[in-house]
C-alpha cells in the first residue's frame, strides 16, 4: 500500500511539472538592458499574458543610466505671461516700464533725453559732470549745492542755466570752451560762495553776487574792459581772488578788506598807485589779512612804488628791476 501511495504522489508531481510554463533565465547583458520605457511596447507584447504574470516579465528589465528624464508638459503661454507680470518689479512713484518718470529721482531730463543724474553722478547735493563732452549746462536738481562740470565743451552760460537754484554754493567749470556768459547767469544766486572758471576763453565777466568768497578766473582772455569797475567792492567775505594768465593791464580796485590772496601773475600790468593796497591818508593803517600777493610775470617794477606796500604784512612777489 505504501508503494502504491508513493507512486501516485510521484505521478501527480510529474504531471504538474510538465504542465507548468518554462521560465527563461534572466540575462542582464541582453539587448533589453538599455531599453527605455518608450521601447517596451516594441520589445514585449502583453496582450496574451495573464495579469498575474505580467509583473514577472516587467521585473526582467533593468533601469538604464541613459534613460531620459521625464519632463512635465509645457504650460500654456498665458500662464507664463501672468507669472512674468507678477515677477516684474514696480518702479518707484508708480511709473511704468514703458514710460519711466525720473523727475525727483534721477533729476530733470537733459537735451539728450537722459536724466541729469543718469548722465552725470549725483551724490547727495553734489552733481559731478566732469569729462562727459557736454556742450551746455544740463538741467540740475533743485537741491544742488555743488556743481562740477570740468573738462567738457561748454561754450556759453545762459541766464537760465542756474535759475532758481537757491542752494547752489560752488560752481566749477574748469577747462571748457566758455567764451560768453549772460549778464544774469550768476547774479541772482543767493548762496553762491565759490566760482571757478579757469582755463576757458572768457573775455568779460558778468555781474557777480556779493556772497562770493573764492573766485578763480585764471587762464582766460580778460583784458582792459574784461572786469567791471568796482566789481569786487562789496564782496566783504571774498578771501581768494585768482586772475593769473590773462591780459589785464591794471589791478581791479577797490579790493575787499578781508582779501587774503591776490594772484595776478602773467598779465600785462604796467603800474601801481600808492593807494592800491594802503590808505595814504592814514599812515597807521595796516592791512593784516592780505598776505599773499603775486605780481610776477608782469612788466611792472615794484621798486618804483615802495609806499604802496607799507601797510602790508608781506611784500608782493614780482620784479624789482
Amino acid at each position: 500500500m505504501k508503494a502504491l501511495a508513493r507512486l501516485t504522489v510521484g505521478l501527480v508531481i510529474l504531471g504538474a511539472a510538465v504542465t507548468a510554463p518554462t521560465l527563461e533565465s534572466i540575462n542582464y547583458d541582453s539587448e533589453a538592458y538599455d531599453a527605455t520605457l518608450e521601447d517596451l511596447d516594441h520589445l514585449y507584447s502583453y496582450e496574451n499574458i495573464p495579469v498575474g504574470r505580467a509583473e514577472i516579465e516587467i521585473a526582467t528589465v533593468m533601469p538604464s543610466g541613459n534613460r531620459e528624464l521625464l519632463t512635465p508638459p509645457p504650460q500654456p503661454e498665458e500662464a507664463e505671461e501672468e507669472e512674468e507680470e507678477e515677477s516684474t518689479p514696480r518702479l518707484i512713484y508708480g511709473s511704468s516700464p514703458q514710460e519711466p518718470e525720473f523727475t525727483g529721482v534721477l533729476g530733470p531730463q537733459t537735451n539728450e533725453d537722459f536724466p541729469t543724474c543718469l548722465l552725470c553722478t549725483c551724490i547727495s547735493t553734489t552733481v559731478y559732470c566732469d569729462d562727459h563732452e557736454l556742450d551746455a549746462i544740463p538741467p540740475l536738481p533743485k537741491n544742488t549745492a555743488y556743481f562740477y562740470s570740468r573738462f567738457n565743451r561748454i561754450k556759453k552760460i545762459n541766464k537760465n542755466d542756474f535759475a532758481s537754484l537757491n542752494d547752489l554754493r560752488r560752481i566749477d567749470l574748469t577747462s571748457n570752451l566758455i567764451s560768453e556768459i549772460d549778464e544774469d547767469a550768476f547774479r541772482k544766486l543767493p548762496q553762491l560762495r565759490e566760482l571757478v572758471l579757469r582755463d576757458n576763453k572768457i573775455r568779460q565777466l558778468p555781474e557777480l553776487p556779493t556772497t562770493l568768497r573764492f573766485i578763480d578766473i585764471s587762464n582766460n582772455r580778460l583784458g582792459r574792459k574784461g572786469i567791471k569797475q568796482e566789481a569786487f567792492k562789496d564782496m566783504y567775505d571774498l578771501h581768494h581772488l585768482y586772475l593769473t594768465d590773462n591780459n589785464l593791464d591794471h589791478i581791479p580796485l577797490p579790493l575787499p578788506e578781508n582779501l587774503r590772496a591776490l594772484h595776478l601773475q602773467n598779465n600785462n600790468i604796467l603800474e601801481m598807485h600808492e593807494d592800491t593796497f594802503c590808505n595814504v591818508k592814514n599812515l597807521t593803517y595796516i592791512r593784516k589779512a592780505l598776505e599773499d600777493i603775486r605780481l610776477d610775470g608782469n612788466p611792472i617794477n615794484l621798486s618804483k612804488t615802495p609806499q604802496a606796500y607799507m601797510c602790508l604784512p608781506r611784500l608782493p612777489i614780482g620784479s624789482l628791476v
